[in-house]
């Protein structure tokens, strides 16, 4: 018998589908025709808490500083536990029919069928590798499925590869999974103790959250800047032909602005060129997640939680292949399938052919998985929901577009008009003349109908100064932040995306070397849950597809920035490089988690200041000294520093920032020890100007500044 372990029970119906004939249904699994076929709840098993690795572990696991960093020599893994952090019933009986079927003495094969990534990978070796102790004897195979069709199916299962050829992505999965938690588990205990606020810290959320951030604050703090361009809009032959210079003048070069339009005012304005030439409108990329999620939510606001779940329900429906691709080519391989698939799309009247352009079939940009498009399995009417329907409709409609008999056919036009030798301006415009795929895929970009002009006509022209203002940046989009992550580096994307219809047609070798190289934020598997994570924490918003920072964001950046926990895009960009590694075995997994741990001690180990510039402000409930009204125990809260009798009436408190200066522990130390700090150094004024302090008493027991140097 031939075991198949389902990453979850969709996936073993459809599994079920494929193998055909009778299965009987059994406690937990089905058996017939050779197979047994059973399923995990995707994540049975997570890792351990710090407190596991303890050898006499506290009743009560109260976060501790002294637990902290926990860099374990061997990771241990146990049945998940569910939200009231008891060992989840479902998993733990679920995961005993595993075992029992893994051992049973029929069984000769284990076949692995999670879902096609590193994530699948890893969810079945780890219940297989406890069913069996830790030592597999039995054939352990991998059934690869890129839809769940039952055709795909049965082709896959004819054609199983041994487990062993997928070790490293297995090492990239397990590699991820330690270190994600390295950086969660140490830093968010650290920050929290720190803090006296749960911080949630991770590898990938922080870079996401600071990134909103910091554009939220260049767009508070952007101060416009006047400046004055030259244009004319004038009548020519019954149309209004609008000509803006260039040449732009600083808000002080007014005089300068009205003597060119003076200068340009004085000629004549001819023009000196047309030309007008068919051609070929190509249409977009087939889709990855990102793009699809990036368009959807440009154009019906869908939040990418909700597309990805109808994407992934359309996946487990066999309608489309999996979802979680980073691609938008198809593979060499797969040009057989593409037909089938186009003869169906045929049959239900869509004008299609097979294609074999490199636009289309490109190897070298695949990674894992090959572009998101329909299967050969058509939904019937009203199968789908309006939503489920809209999406599919999306993936359908594209694929058509990519693959249309009828070519978009359109005439570029494009005059200059010469404005007496002193400055030459382009008009552009694109008319379509046959449609061709855009009656099915609709994203393209038709710019405007030029006026009727000929070589040798005079315009009219009538220059004047323009007061203009300087811009700030948007705020982040679904589909510019989700170009930021795919590509942290290349800043220009995310601008260009918000002036460009569709930016598929763009130069995308840049993007795809970023992805292999491990340098983007998130992979399309984790990016949706790890924002909608961020989201649930309440550190950022999503307002229709706007994304904007919340205050429990801008406390999170503020007091990692005062921590000196750095998680930006270069650190959380390299040890992605390093997970790539991993994958292609130039690194161990050891390795890897060596360079995580390196990175995490440094915050444990970070030298201290010195008293003038020390922004530590120690952990909250560390016992700081004495009270001076009460002599009592002064604690450090969560905003600062209160005398433990504040039950009993004592009032005696000091906020732990003033004049935007963070009052350390050891110069609050030193205050009540002494009654003055070290000479401070970074106060900020209301009138916005810095200056350095001492902190002392007044006679009624307050802190005040003292500007004395003795």
């Amino acid at each position: 018998m031939k075991l198949i372990i389902a990453e979850k029970p969709s996936l073993a119906r459809n599994i079920i589908a494929g193998i055909g004939g009778t299965m009987q249904k059994l406690n937990g699994y089905y058996e017939g025709n050779g197979y047994i076929v059973t399923w995990a709840f995707g994540h049975l098993f997570s890792l351990c808490d710090i407190e596991d690795y303890l050898e006499n572990p506290p009743e009560n696991a109260r976060w501790t500083i002294e637990n902290l960093p926990c860099f374990p020599e061997k990771f241990k893994f146990r049945i998940k536990k569910d939200a009231n952090k008891q060992i989840d019933s479902g998993a733990k009986r679920q995961f005993e029919i595993i075992k029992n079927l893994c051992n049973r003495a029929d069984v000769d094969a284990i076949i692995n069928a999670g879902d096609a990534d590193r994530e699948g990978e890893i969810i079945i070796r780890l219940c297989v590798e406890h069913a069996m102790g830790g030592n597999i004897t039995k054939t352990f195979l991998r059934l690869w499925l890129p839809d769940q069709t039952p055709e795909t199916v049965a082709a896959a299962l004819a054609n199983m590869k041994d487990e062993n050829e997928y070790q490293s992505l297995a090492d990239e999965g397990f590699a991820r999974t330690y270190i994600d938690w390295l950086y969660g588990v140490n830093l968010t205990r650290y920050a929290t103790l720190k803090t006296g606020k749960l911080l949630r810290i991770g590898r990938v959320i922080i870079p996401i959250v600071k990134a909103i951030y910091d554009r939220d604050m260049t767009i508070q703090n952007f101060t416009p800047e006047i400046y004055y361009g030259i244009t004319s809009k004038e009548e020519t032959k019954g149309e209004k032909i609008e000509l803006t210079s260039k040449k732009k003048f600083n808000k002080d070069e007014l005089d300068k602005a009205q003597a060119l339009c003076d200068q340009y005012n004085a000629v004549k304005a001819v023009v000196v060129d047309k030309k007008k030439k068919k051609d070929t409108l190509q249409p977009g990329k087939l889709y990855s997640l990102s793009k699809l999620q990036n368009m959807l939510g440009k154009k019906y606001k869908m939040p990418m939680a909700e597309s990805l779940e109808i994407v992934q329900k359309l996946y487990e429906s066999g309608y489309v292949t999996y979802p979680r691709t980073n691609s938008e080519y198809l593979a060499t391989a797969e040009k057989d399938k593409v037909k089938k698939i186009l003869d169906n799309v045929s049959k239900v009247g869509y004008p299609v052919k097979f294609k074999d352009k490199k636009t289309i079939f490109d190897d070298s940009k695949i990674e894992s998985h090959s572009a998101l498009t329909p299967t050969y399995k058509i939904p019937a009417k009203n199968a789908l929901s309006d939503k489920e329907n809209l999406v599919y409709s999306a993936i359908f409609r594209r694929f058509v577009a990519v693959f249309c008999s009828e070519d978009c056919t359109i005439e570029k036009t494009e005059i200059k008009i010469d404005v007496g030798g002193l400055e030459t301006f382009t008009l552009k415009g694109t008319v379509i003349i046959k449609q061709g795929w855009t009656k099915y895929d609709d994203f393209s970009k038709q710019d405007k109908i030029l006026p009727n002009l000929n070589v040798g006509d005079e315009i009219v022209i009538s220059f004047s100064p323009k007061e203009k203002e300087t811009s700030p940046p948007k705020h982040y989009t679904i589909e510019t932040l989700n170009n930021y992550l795919k590509n942290p580096f290349h800043e220009e994307q995310s601008a260009a995306a918000e002036n460009t219809a569709d930016a598929d047609t763009d130069n995308d070798e840049e993007d795809y070397r970023a992805i292999f190289e491990g340098l983007e934020l998130g992979t399309e598997a984790t990016r949706t849950g790890i924002i909608e994570n961020a989201k649930n924490s309440g550190y950022i918003e999503l307002k229709k597809d706007t994304y904007s920072i919340l205050p429990d964001g801008e406390y999170l950046i503020k007091s990692l920035i005062r921590l000196k926990i750095s998680m930006d895009k270069y650190k959380t960009s390299e040890m992605g490089k390093a997970l790539k590694k991993v994958y292609r075995g130039k690194i161990t997994v050891a390795e890897s988690i060596a360079l995580a741990e390196r990175e995490i001690a440094e915050v444990f180990n970070r030298p201290l200041d010195p008293p003038e510039t020390d922004k530590d402000t120690g952990f909250y409930g560390d016992i700081v000294g004495k009270c001076p009204l009460c002599g009592k125990n002064v604690i450090r809260y969560k905003n600062g520093y209160s005398c433990s009798g504040y039950k009993d009436g004592c009032t005696f408190s000091v906020y732990g920032f003033i004049c935007r200066r963070v009052i350390s522990k050891v110069n609050m130390q030193m205050l009540l020890e002494t009654g003055r700090s070290s000479k401070i150094k970074g106060f900020i004024s209301k009138a916005g100007k810095p200056f350095d302090a001492y902190l002392k008493f007044d006679e009624e027991g307050k802190v005040v500044f003292d500007f004395a140097d003795h």
